[in-house]
């Protein structure tokens, strides 16, 4: 597709004007708690969620229980942009569900005049990579980045024919129809790829419980203080967690930093010790370091493979970890725990087909789970790389 083709074709000659958002917006209002009766829905700066451009959650208010921030009213096909942080790009079109609530003043509240502009004509400006850099030039503050109302509305659009209501009103329609089938089509392939990998990940739990379950008597059932000749704690504490260096740091976060000293080189699994990611699980072959409040477990025994307790360790310690923690508080491991772990154990054999099976199916999800985000961004990418094209009006230095 050819930008100036397109689009010259579609203005067949016709005037764009570039004007300030706030000549082709409505004048809002806040709301008066005063006479206000009953709860209203409240719109935070969380509720818009920046991947899908939809409120995913709000909390009903009161005026006894309204923050000071709850203070914008909002109507079907108004677009709030978030003002605070708005490099994240945080915006979405009201929908008449949402059609009288109120939103935090941390947005800008954009109400399209419609004998003008669009509502999504404006939507798909917002987005657009020259608003992004708009906003990158105009924030302020460094550890609290902000923009002002005033200078999102002073950003200029193009208002193709302006004299001109109607086709001018056609024009911007046909482009959206253009920009929101791309929008369709990434939301339709992501929704299709998601539940692919649903489905992979429920096979691979599923076979994993068959070749993972043992009735009583088949096999043998032994701790992890009897199947692991070294269980030690890591060495650092959390000054040690900065990003750089040569070696691996393992912490209780799900992927390792890099730093510049290793404590161990041996052969082990890591298991962290606490937190959101307690019980999760790490192998690693070489020279590394790991956080205090991480289980280095190293040298099995004969009678068991390490890549036999790497897969029934992912499987069923950390339940084990949320069943034993106590209720309400951080989740955790201490050491006995973890050498009072049982694990089933089948022959060398039997261990070693239970891994192969289990690597294969492991390998198909995880190529499934790396490509998806993948894809998912290659579409994003080709939706702004259209999204692009079909903006770009000419300016009125490139016109003249």
């Amino acid at each position: 597709m050819s930008n100036r083709g397109f689009l010259e074709r579609l203005l067949n000659g016709a005037a764009v004007d570039w004007v300030p958002i706030s000549e082709v917006t409505l004048q809002t209002r806040n709301i008066r708690w005063g006479e206000v009766d009953g709860p209203v829905r409240y719109i935070d700066l969380t509720s818009v969620d920046i991947k899908t451009r939809t409120i995913t959650e709000t909390k009903e208010i009161t005026a006894d229980t309204a923050p000071s921030r709850a203070q914008k009213l909002v109507e079907t096909n108004d677009l709030i942009f978030a003002t605070t942080r708005p490099a994240q790009q945080r915006y979405c079109l009201i929908g008449s569900d949402f059609s009288g609530e109120v939103a935090s003043t941390g947005y800008c509240v954009l109400r399209a005049d419609q004998t003008a502009v669009l509502p999504k004509w404006l939507l798909h400006w917002i987005g657009s990579r020259e608003f992004k850099q708009y906003v990158e030039e105009h924030q302020s503050g460094a550890a609290y980045p902000a923009i002002s109302d005033g200078k999102v509305k002073a950003f200029q659009i193009p208002i193709p024919c302006p004299e001109d209501p109607e086709k001018s009103l056609a024009i911007q329609a046909e482009i959206v129809r253009i920009l929101d089938s791309f929008t369709e089509l990434t939301a339709e392939l992501t929704a299709e790829l998601t539940a692919e990998l649903k489905a992979r990940k429920q096979q691979y739990n599923h076979y994993r419980e068959q070749v993972l379950s043992f009735e009583d008597g088949d096999v043998e059932w032994k701790t992890l203080g009897e199947l692991v000749n070294t269980i030690k704690t890591g060495k650092l504490n959390a000054n040690a967690m900065t990003e750089g260096g040569q070696y691996p740091f393992f912490t209780c976060d799900a992927n390792p930093f890099r730093i510049d000293t290793f404590a161990f080189d041996t052969e082990a699994i890591i298991v962290s010790g606490n937190g959101s990611q307690v019980g999760h699980i790490n192998y690693y072959k070489g020279k590394f370091n790991a956080y205090q409040r991480t289980y280095i477990l190293a040298d099995t025994a004969e009678t068991v493979s390490i890549a036999f307790l790497l897969t029934y360790l992912k499987a069923y310690l950390r339940p084990y970890i949320m069943q034993h923690s106590k209720k309400g508080s951080v989740p955790y491991i201490t050491m006995p725990m973890l050498q009072g772990f049982k694990v089933p154990v089948p022959s060398t054999e039997e261990q070693d087909r239970i891994v192969a099976i289990l690597d294969k199916f492991d390998t198909l999800t995880t190529s499934l789970s790396e490509g998806l985000p993948r894809e998912i961004k290659l579409r994003q990418q080709q939706y702004e790389y259209y999204r692009d094209l079909l903006l770009s009006f000419p300016k009125p230095e490139e016109a003249a």
